[in-house]
């Protein structure tokens, strides 16, 4: 999903989460929206995922298109490797919230 389909998106709906996704070892986020549904779209730029070097480059793409609130979600794959559930949809348990 397109930074324009975004900001689309956020004119017509008022329920969907934004999540800023970083992985346990990486310097990059990335950028997802879950609908009502539960289908998940990741921020791209022609065709690629879209990949933020700091969250103050994600907060002004965001405020740009009139998005204020997200999730900080840390993806930590240790999680998986020894057989533990990962809880990355619980409520603050494993996000943090974000408001710019």
């Amino acid at each position: 999903m397109e930074l324009q389909d975004f900001k689309a998106f956020a004119k017509r709906h008022d329920n969907f989460e934004i999540r800023v996704i970083s992985h346990a070892g990486s310097r990059f986020y990335q950028v997802e929206l879950e609908d009502i549904e539960g289908a998940r779209h990741l921020l791209t730029q022609s065709g690629k995922p879209r990949l933020f070097r700091a969250l103050d480059d994600i907060y002004l793409e965001l405020k740009r298109v009139g998005i204020h609130r997200a999730y900080l979600v840390q993806y930590v794959a240790h999680d998986e490797v020894i057989g533990r559930d990962a809880h990355y949809h619980d409520a603050l348990s494993s996000r943090m919230p974000l408001v710019f």
